[in-house]
């Protein structure tokens, strides 16, 4: 997680300002004399649409801003008003996750919207909120999107300086086999057990177990990755709740204190999330702990029922991606292998018309789009690369995968470094080093068709001199590349994807 690259210390920055916009809606919430439930409300919705808002332009990324209320309120409305009516709230809540999902075919926004249409119910249970505190939260949510719009817009555009590369979209599909529509019926069903499950072991905590079932579904693609994902949220639930029990206890909701750490909290979700679950679930945990602290209903066994509850939520999604609608690991890893073997190719070319000349090309969004596209790729081989998995030799093959393509991706962004600097002179040399490049790709996509005589990536012989460091950073794309062809065409077809 520490030693993860960090591009322009994008991650870092967009920490910081995490913890700006968040403390700048829960101090506007509580200058504005809302209650503790108003503003925790509220600096869970800036949270919100800090983490889930990705629209790959910053125009976007306002509408759809905007456009949180719109699925957030309604559900808010609905959630107290059925806070008491036991079953009529749990089918809501049902509906919710079900149309939450499904929204994800329309892209980024449609999975902000879902996600906070279906946080807006989660936060309902988890304050208790009744109806008579709809126009104080409606008010809270409002001046929380302001506030976090202000920083991120105005304050902090890191995206106008850095702009934030496409979404990769999902694997298609028709019917059933549509990845939206699929995960829609698995989380509903999952979802629909741990609600009852959730309900046997606590009436007042049960959403946990529904909480963690939806979030384990989130950004996965296959049954492995589901599984993995349910695995290292109980795993960062488990270590959370130890360190709960150290901090979160002994303070007794100080609020200083308190909010000091929900702040080193949030820059630890935003943080780790992009390179480590489990470390952003730890994070995540402490905050769920502190926040119950404020309260003033925090004590060890309520932390125990957490942990108990993550579990029937985890198992309820493992289940649910096992028998309704599966989807295995083989299906999505060399669709994600490939679409990052693109964006290389991409990126090599687009660096090369840059350093012959033109104006236009511009390499840094296929190197932002690579980064991406790698975390995609982890979470397809998480499953195989697992310490638990049993398939030592595909394992090793997916484990050097990852460190060839983490190669190519340093080698892109130092190729796109060179190729912004106006002082860069085009060599010749580069035109047969971009082709050779383009060549490697084309093998290593290229379908099998003989298993004897699958091409392997050319290689320069000679690496050209220090003095020379975009053909420097393209003879150690050539290398990596070179080197893919090992793991990637072995002496069976796909060995990366035969797993279940």
């Amino acid at each position: 997680m520490f030693v993860a690259p960090d591009p322009g210390r994008l991650r870092l920055r967009n920490s910081l300002r995490a913890v700006v916009g968040i403390g700048l809606a829960v101090t506007a919430a509580e200058l504005c004399g809302f209650s503790l439930t108003a503003s925790i409300t509220g600096g869970l919705t800036a949270l919100l649409a800090l983490f889930t808002v990705t629209d790959a332009s910053v125009r976007a990324q306002r509408a759809t801003t905007a456009l949180l209320p719109v699925a957030g309120f309604p559900v808010l409305a609905l959630a107290t008003c059925l806070h008491g009516v036991p079953l009529a709230r749990d089918a809501a809540f049902l509906v919710v996750v079900l149309c939450g999902v499904y929204a994800r075919r329309w892209g980024p926004r449609g999975h902000a919207l879902g996600i906070f249409a279906f946080m807006s119910f989660f936060v309902t249970q988890f304050l208790h909120a009744v109806p008579a505190q709809l126009p104080e939260l409606y008010a809270a949510v409002a001046l929380a999107l302001l506030a976090a719009g202000t920083v991120r817009f105005l304050l902090w555009p890191i995206e106008r300086r850095n702009p934030p590369a496409a979404v990769p979209p999902g694997l298609p599909g028709r019917g059933f086999a549509r990845p939206t529509t699929r995960q829609a019926l698995q989380a509903t069903a999952a979802c629909a057990v741990a609600l009852s499950l959730g309900q046997f072991f606590s009436e007042d905590r049960w959403y946990w177990a529904v909480g963690t079932t939806w979030w384990i579904f989130v950004n996965t693609a296959s049954r492995g990755e589901t599984l993995v994902r349910g695995f290292r949220r109980v795993l960062g639930t488990v270590i959370g709740i130890v360190v709960g029990l150290l901090i979160a206890i002994p303070l007794h909701g100080a609020p200083a204190p308190t909010a000091a750490l929900v702040a080193v909290c949030v820059f630890g979700i935003f943080y780790t999330a992009p390179v480590s679950y489990s470390w952003m679930m730890l994070a995540v945990t402490v905050m769920a702990g502190l926040l119950y602290g404020l309260l003033g209903v925090l004590n060890p066994a309520l932390l125990v029922l957490r942990l108990v509850e993550t579990g029937v939520g985890a198992v309820c999604a493992a289940l649910a991606v096992v028998l309704v609608l599966p989807v295995t690991t083989h299906a999505t890893n060399d669709a994600w292998i490939q679409r990052a073997l693109r964006c290389v190719h991409a990126a090599t070319a687009a660096a090369a018309a840059r350093l012959a000349g033109s104006p236009t090309a511009d390499p840094a969004p296929h190197a932002a789009e690579l980064e991406l596209l790698l975390a995609r790729v982890r979470m397809a081989l998480a499953p195989l690369v697992h310490p638990l998995s049993p398939f030592r030799d595909r394992r090793a093959r997916a484990r050097r995968v990852i460190a060839l393509l983490d190669d190519c991706a340093r080698e892109v962004r130092g190729l796109a470094a060179v190729a912004a600097d106006p002082s860069a002179s085009h060599d010749a040399r580069l035109a047969a080093a971009c082709w050779r490049v383009e060549a490697a790709v084309e093998a290593l996509t290229a379908p099998i068709t003989d298993l004897g005589q699958d091409r392997e990536p050319a290689v320069a012989a000679t690496p050209p001199p220090l003095a020379e460091p975009a053909l420097a950073h393209l003879h150690g794309l050539e290398r990596a590349l070179a080197e893919l062809a090992h793991p990637l065409r072995s002496d069976r077809p796909s060995p990366l994807v035969s797993a279940g």
